[in-house]
């Protein structure tokens, strides 16, 4: 059945209107792979303000359209609104021809003009809608690698300007180039690395959806990240700090709980008494939620934790009520040094504390990955990595018989 295409208008804001082709039967997108009927052309006329009727010299009575009161304005628009129509027409025509051509093309022809169509069509609004649609810890990543994608191409990324040379520049861009919300600071290494596996992730995409005809996610590598150096505390450090008179009494008690348990700031200041669980024999843990992911969080905690909560209250009361900025900005560094701590630690630190102490004691790495509740098991394993005592351990381990 031959495929009719007609050319429709769609009145938008102001006084245009906008051209689309009208297909029927339906006809299937080939960037999406679903049914259409309708294919917007970016073409827009203009609509008469008002009309009026003529006689014409056999009798005949003719609709003069109006567009603007201004005469030179009112010949532009229908200089302009004919030119327009008569470009659509030979689209609509072309189009026509395009669809109603199946049988004489072979499946090669067709191919090519599939890949063709789609190349056409715009990266950087793919890239935008799967952005927008994430939703998460990675959330504002997503947005903030579309922005500088939309920097570098200013606004012009189609499908088939996506090659390795593109993509290498793009990596080259985002590590030399100065932040869009600091000024004169360098992007870091790491947000880099961030944003531009953002980018190849949608890369990836592209090409499992049929967008792409070449792996580019695949062949381009990523941007290596930069390891920190964390800080941390040994349990001798702990405990001299324990034993140092500190400023806040409140702040005191979630340190050493935060060293102990590894649960983050925004939990322990948001946390419940009714989150806290302890079922005897079967051990005390606190079951809230990631801050970050929304999502359910359980943790097992010492007897001494425990301890370090204080008396219970009632459940919707605050465990450490009163925990705040100011603890962990400025007291927390003055109790430090009061300790004889010269270590540049930053109250987060002691999260990372609670890991390299855990394994210290032997505590395997998926165990641990469950207590910090890491989303993979990658971020437990730095904590082995930087395990001085387990390192000390190993290099003894080997003896010759000297």
């Amino acid at each position: 059945m031959a495929i009719k295409v007609k050319l429709r208008e769609k009145k938008i804001k102001g006084n245009q209107k906008s051209l689309y082709l009208d297909f029927y039967p339906s006809i299937i997108n080939p960037a999406t792979g679903n049914k259409t009927r309708r294919q917007f052309l970016n073409l827009y006329i203009y609509e008469p303000i008002s009309s009026k009727k003529k006689v014409l010299k056999n009798g005949i009575v003719k609709t003069i359209y109006v567009y603007d009161q201004n005469p030179v304005y009112d010949e532009a628009y229908k200089s302009h609104n004919m030119e327009t129509l008569e470009r659509a027409e030979i689209i609509r025509i072309r189009r026509e021809n395009e669809v109603n051509k199946d049988i004489i093309y072979n499946d090669f022809e067709k191919e090519q003009l599939r890949i063709k169509s789609i190349g056409e069509q715009s990266f950087l609004d793919f890239f935008k809608q799967r952005a927008d649609s994430k939703r998460g810890p990675n959330t504002s990543n997503w947005i903030s690698s579309y922005k500088y994608l939309h920097h570098f191409t200013q606004g012009q990324l189609r499908f088939s300007d996506l090659t390795e040379g593109f993509c290498d520049e793009f990596k080259a861009f985002l590590l030399s180039t100065i932040s869009l919300t600091r000024r004169n600071t360098k992007l870091s290494r790491n947000t880099s690395a961030a944003y531009f596996n953002k980018f190849k992730e949608t890369l990836k995409h592209a090409y499992r959806k049929g967008l792409l005809q070449t792996d580019l996610n695949a062949k381009v590598d990523p941007i290596s990240e930069e390891v920190p150096q964390k800080n941390t505390l040994t349990i001798e450090e702990l405990n001299k700090l324990a034993k140092t008179d500190c400023p806040s009494p409140v702040l005191r008690r979630a340190a050493l709980f935060f060293a102990l348990t590894g649960l983050p700031f925004m939990e322990m200041k948001n946390l419940l008494w009714k989150e806290v669980h302890d079922e005897g024999e079967h051990g005390i843990f606190i079951l809230t939620k990631r801050q970050k992911t929304e999502k359910d969080y359980e943790v097992f905690i010492s007897e001494q934790a425990y301890q370090l909560l204080g008396e219970r209250k009632q459940d919707n009361d605050l465990v450490f009520d009163g925990l705040s900025n100011d603890d962990r900005y400025t007291h927390f560094p003055l109790w430090l040094a009061k300790a004889g701590i010269t270590k540049k630690m930053t109250f987060h630190d002691l999260r990372h504390t609670y890991g390299t102490n855990q394994i210290d004691a032997g505590t395997d790495i998926f165990t641990l990955k469950g207590n910090m509740s890491h989303q993979d098991v990658k971020y437990t394993q730095r904590y082995s990595n930087e395990s001085k005592r387990r390192k000390m351990e190993a290099a003894n381990k080997v003896k010759l018989d000297l």
